[in-house]
């Protein structure tokens, strides 16, 4: 039970924080994720999302949406398959993702502070060993790279 415990209260507290940070970028910690990939993938489809982030797809359309709203994303139809969407970062987007990108670093070398290079890495390949128990027990299938992003 104390695993539990502290997985929801660093999961919880890193958004706050992360929200605060991002704030003056308006997205929050839910959002940023996207955006990065998207820039760092003009083109991007929409429904591989689903696969990088374990998100549902409803939220992954509701998230996409906020970034269109708030100019930082636009939206093409596909023209292999005119059902899904490939994403493109605007130039608001561009012109503040190092910032955001480094607000994200930040916050990982925070969550991270006091740990040495060692428990840096076993931490981290601990918990996906453990996303990847998770995933499995519920029967979702991912390739074994995206465990790794």
């Amino acid at each position: 039970m104390k695993l539990l415990k502290w997985l929801s209260v660093a999961d919880r507290f890193y958004k706050i924080y992360l929200d605060k940070q991002l704030a003056p970028f308006e997205i929050n910690s839910s959002q940023h994720m996207f955006l990065i990939k998207i820039c760092n993938s003009p083109g991007i489809l929409q429904d591989s999302l689903m696969d990088m982030f374990y998100i549902h797809p409803s939220n992954i359309v509701r998230t996409i949406a906020a970034l269109e709203k708030q100019g930082m994303i636009t939206r093409s139809p596909n023209e292999q398959d005119k059902r899904t969407w490939k994403l493109y970062p605007t130039a608001r987007a561009l012109s503040v993702i190092e910032e955001i990108q480094t607000i994200c670093k930040n916050t990982e070398a925070l969550l991270l502070q006091g740990l040495s290079e060692t428990e840096k890495t076993i931490l981290t390949d601990l918990l996906m060993k453990a996303g990847k128990n998770i995933t499995s027990e519920l029967h979702i299938e991912r390739k074994e790279e995206e465990f790794n992003e």
